[in-house]
């Protein structure tokens, strides 16, 4: 998937954050979201202008994102 289709930042738009075209919401929001317990029907259904493709697009673009992120342990 190219999720530059489906996700743009732009500076007058949520101070630039990455978000599904046509709509104020992040990236970083839907995200978190899931990772707060929320499904993709619980986003599909609370958000009824967002696809499962914009999902998807969300899931590319955070994968892309992080694949050149070196990380490094912090010792205990």
């Amino acid at each position: 998937m190219d999720w530059r289709e489906r996700i743009v930042s732009d500076p007058l738009t949520m101070v630039g954050k990455p978000v599904v075209r046509g709509t104020r919401l992040t990236v970083e929001h839907l995200i978190e979201q899931l990772a707060n317990g929320w499904s993709e029907t619980d986003l599909l259904e609370a958000y009824p202008g967002l696809g499962r493709e914009d999902l998807q697009a969300c899931y590319a673009y955070v994968a892309e994102t992080l694949r050149d992120v070196r990380v490094y342990p912090i010792p205990a």
